[in-house]
């Protein structure tokens, strides 16, 4: 198997890592959009794309994943590229990985891995940094063959021999206390937001989260609403850590804003569980905010990826108000549209050009005199959020 890297080796900042970037079409989706955003993970990644290739199949190699004779063909361009590395934007089981890895002599990594090591760059506070090693070790616990080397291997010798623990074993027993460590801290961790958010509800201060896909626009809206400076890029998961602020709104007093992590098509499930402390402020929030880039050609597909995700951790309930961000890229004008019964379905907006902010803030100013009255009149929640794809197709600009 293909060495890998130890965690600090080399002096210096490391350098960019020439990759090749796999997508296998099984003609059940369209790859083009599927394959773009690899580009982008692999570039958030701090990697330098040096060919896109698209292999078709009607079914995954066990062996593999793409078969021996396009093996051969990527090898032989992992050497006229000098690539280091490649990307494939699938899950690969370790076998498969393996036998890669030997047949191209590079690193060979699939999309969960990629994804679990932009976290791993972007993690900034302690408990998201607990987060990540969390998913990374679980990631990792079946990938373990050559995996922790910087651990002495077990040798025999005269008055050594026979049953001892092997480098294999040492290394899941190892990996063990510590997963069972950071799960015990990350339940700590748990309590304490817990306790916050129960001071919350008893002052009755309304709680808002946004959430969307990567790089739909949470952050700059968020820093828009709140003046909060979260670092916000063009880029995907920009920010991971959940920040909460403070809104003062004429009409309905103080409101807490978080912002949370970007989610992602096939975001892998070690995350959504080890963020799950984290993304419990979201499924006790009282309205969610889900912010949508209205520009995207494959909008339709990232809300339902989105509500995929919030069902999961059991929030596909809470009330959603659909925020159409990047009007100034649709030419759309800012606007609130209604259902028949007159509750808001979704605000257009744009958040980098701060128009329209007026009537989302007035939109959470009508969701909260609504909630203290008990509920009428107010925004819809989860079956129905998606069922508004067709009249956002209705008034958005492909």
């Amino acid at each position: 198997m293909f060495e890998r890297p130890g965690k600090g080796q080399g002096d210096g900042a490391p350098e960019k890592e020439r990759a090749l970037l796999i997508q296998v079409d099984f003609g059940r989706e369209a790859v083009g959009e599927s394959l773009e955003e690899l580009q982008l993970l692999a570039t958030s990644a701090g990697a330098e794309v040096a060919e896109t290739l698209i292999v078709r199949r009607s079914a995954p190699d066990p062996a593999t994943y793409i078969g021996k004779g396009k093996v051969q063909d990527i090898a032989a361009l992992v050497s006229t590229y000098q690539a280091s590395l490649v990307i494939f934007n699938h899950e690969l089981s370790p076998g498969q990985e393996r036998n890669l890895e030997k047949a191209m002599a590079c690193r060979v990594i699939d999309r969960t891995s990629l994804i679990l090591d932009i976290f791993a760059q972007r993690a900034k506070s302690a408990e998201g940094k607990l987060q990540v090693e969390l998913a990374q070790l679980e990631h990792l616990a079946t990938r373990l063959v050559r995996g922790w080397t910087h651990l002495e291997r077990q040798r025999g010798g005269i008055g050594l021999r026979g049953p001892g623990e092997t480098q294999l074993e040492t290394d899941r027993r190892l990996l063990g206390i510590r997963v069972k460590y950071l799960k015990e801290r990350l339940v700590k961790l748990s309590k304490q937001r817990g306790v916050q958010r129960r001071a919350r509800a008893r002052r009755e201060v309304l709680s808002v989260s946004l959430v969307g896909y990567t790089n739909a626009g949470k952050s700059t809206l968020f820093n828009v609403l709140t003046k909060a400076g979260v670092y916000a890029a063009d880029q995907l998961f920009a920010t991971l850590d959940t920040t909460s602020r403070k809104v003062w709104l004429a009409e309905a007093g103080s409101v807490v804003v978080s912002d949370t992590v970007g989610f992602i098509r096939d975001l892998p499930h070690s995350l959504v569980e080890a963020f799950k402390a984290t993304l419990e402020a979201t499924a006790d929030a009282d309205l969610l905010l889900h912010v949508v880039d209205s520009a995207s050609p494959v909008r339709d597909e990232q809300i339902a990826e989105v509500n995929k995700v919030l069902e999961e951790i059991g929030a596909l309930g809470v009330p959603q108000i659909l925020v159409l961000n990047k009007t100034d890229l649709t030419g759309l004008p800012a606007a609130v549209e209604r259902d028949e019964c007159g509750r808001i379905r979704h605000v257009r907006l744009s958040a980098k050009m701060g128009e329209g902010l007026d009537l989302l803030r007035s939109a959470l100013a009508e969701f909260a005199r609504d909630k203290s009255r008990g509920g009428a009149g107010g925004p819809t929640s989860d079956g129905e959020s998606t069922a508004d794809a067709a009249d956002i197709n209705a008034s958005s600009p492909k």
